[in-house]
């Protein structure tokens, strides 16, 4: 303990050292920091001073020569930044006194005054607030701070608190950028424990499998996706369930009243003709469980059915089954897509030698466009796809080149300027999907009889066929009285499953355009398969390869 008269001393060596002005009297025989009750200006040291004895204390007078002085209390350790003996405290802001090693003052055993141990900054705004520090029984510093309201790290939310002390109620700071406060759902929003890349983590992201983080922050991890296409109609009219028939299941609005609500999924959903514009035929679309007897969904229990004619196997009903040669005319003609004709040079593209039409034209099409907002950490898509065609084998290398399209309206880099990601790419050109793909791409039109092609059209011998078990049942396995050869007994092939791909931009408002049309003509129709959508972390190569 420092008695009165020591205490008096060692506020007089204070002074010596430190060439102060005249301190505030405070609390009679006292030494007493007072922290100021505004925001600025606050002494957040729990060791200075700013007072000075009172009546009953000697200004002047020799250093007691009893009891433990301050150098003699410093001189075996220092601190952190500390001291040795009390010339080393001389203008530091946390006391003259060397004391223990630390720079500290003296002061009046259990005197309080104000402390903050937080940004200056933001001291008394919001909830932030003052504490208070007791003087120690020694005398010799000041003891922790008390009561006082630190800031939070981040906001709480709709607690009409300010939380973190910026000068604003229930703000929803953004630390990872990535559009998604943690009142808006966050779960992850700087790097940490639960996730090691915030900006892939939020509920507008879709669940990764098998990487261990709550990726769309709805509290569960990994979750698998569960199927959404069960009990659809064969014939339905609605588009928003032929979304659902390719699996993907998730809906949600563009501009969302509450943000919370801004996640991924099909905004909207609509069928036109092949320009945008106009009705197809009710029978050119269908939902299935499978087409023929051995060709099944890829995922889940349904897949979605498009074609230039009906949009049934030989057995369905809902539409009823049509003969795909000769084929029908549903009496729909249309323009194709005006945007990838314009980047075609106004030409429908086919391979070298083989004759365009002079006037080209969609008929009997059907479009399904499909609006949806991607996941904030997806970078492209894929989706299984299966071609067939009636035009195969005698129309190959004709003008009558059906054609199905995948138009992705995307802000990513990489898609095909034309924006059609169902092609075949040689290295050289992007070749559209159709039956004249087989005299550039041998061995992607795989289910099929092969030998001499074209004998309609400028003729050739294809030899990729692979086989025509997956026919079976189909319509496409009908006998063919006018086939190329006498060994071709079938009106038509098919691809095979592909897989399509196609780069977006995460976050983004995409659209893509899904048509099928006849070229030329009315009759031998085409029919595209569709099912089985997933997103990527990753950019993918846009286009189609076999699988």
């Amino acid at each position: 303990m420092v008695h009165g008269h020591t205490r008096a001393a060692l506020a007089m060596m204070v002074v010596g050292l430190v060439g102060c002005s005249e301190p505030a009297e405070t609390t009679e025989g006292s030494f007493s920091a007072s922290l100021p009750m505004t925001g600025s200006g606050v002494d957040t040291s729990s060791g200075s001073s700013s007072g000075s004895t009172g009546p009953g204390s000697s200004s002047t007078g020799p250093v007691p020569t009893t009891g433990p002085t301050p150098t003699e209390a410093s001189s075996s350790s220092t601190g952190p930044g500390g001291c040795v003996e009390d010339a080393d405290c001389v203008g530091n802001a946390d006391g003259p006194l060397c004391v223990a090693g630390q720079c500290t003052t003296s002061c009046l055993a259990g005197d309080t005054k104000p402390c903050y141990t937080g940004p200056l900054e933001k001291v008394d705004v919001g909830a932030c607030k003052r504490g208070t520090t007791t003087c120690n029984a020694d005398g010799l510093g000041w003891g922790a701070c008390e009561g006082e309201v630190l800031p939070e790290t981040t906001e709480l939310c709709a607690n009409a608190v300010d939380d973190d002390c910026n000068g604003a109620v229930d703000d929803d700071p953004d630390l990872d950028g990535d559009g998604w406060g943690v009142c808006a759902g966050d779960c992850c929003d700087e790097e940490g424990e639960a996730c090691s890349t915030p900006t892939l983590v939020n509920p507008g992201a879709y669940e990764v499998v098998d990487n261990k983080v709550d990726d769309n922050c709805d509290g569960q991890m990994d979750e698998v996706a569960v199927a959404c296409d069960e009990g659809l109609k064969s014939g339905s009219s609605a588009a928003m369930d032929y979304a659902a028939a390719m699996d993907l299941c998730k809906t949600t609005e563009e501009m969302p009243a509450d943000p919370k609500d801004r996640s991924w999924g099909v905004i909207a959903a609509k069928f036109s003709l092949a320009d945008g514009n106009g009705t197809p035929a009710a029978a050119s679309r269908s939902i299935r469980g499978g087409f023929g007897s051995v060709i099944k969904p890829q995922k889940f229990s349904n897949m979605a059915v498009l074609s230039s004619g009906h949009a049934a196997d030989a057995s369905d009903l809902d539409p009823v089954f049509a003969a795909f040669e000769q084929g029908q005319n549903l009496n729909t003609t249309s323009p194709p897509p005006a945007d990838w004709l314009a980047a075609n040079n106004n030409k429908i593209p086919n391979p070298p030698g083989c004759p365009a039409q002079q006037v080209p034209a969609a008929n009997d099409p059907v479009m399904l466009t499909l609006r949806v907002r991607v996941p904030t950490n997806a970078k492209s898509f894929s989706a299984k796809m299966y071609f067939f065609s009636a035009e195969y084998p005698e129309y190959v290398c004709s003008q009558y080149n059906d054609f199905f399209v995948a138009l992705v309206d995307s802000k990513a880099a990489g898609n095909p300027p034309d924006k059609n990601v169902a092609v075949f790419d040689d290295g050289k050109t992007q070749w559209p999907i159709g039956v004249n793909l087989v005299k550039v791409a041998d061995g992607l039109f795989t289910q099929c009889e092969g030998g001499t092609v074209g004998c309609k059209g400028i003729g050739g011998v294809y030899n990729g066929c692979k086989g025509v078990g997956e026919l079976a049942g189909t319509g496409f396995d009908a006998f063919d009285a006018s086939a190329c050869t006498a060994q071709q007994k079938f009106v038509g092939g098919g691809t095979g499953w592909l897989t399509l791909r196609g780069n977006v931009f995460p976050g983004e408002v995409m659209e893509i355009r899904l048509a099928v049309w006849d070229t030329g003509g009315h009759i031998f129709d085409s029919v595209v398969l569709l099912d089985a959508w997933e997103w990527s972390l990753d950019a993918a190569a846009p286009g189609v390869t076999p699988g």
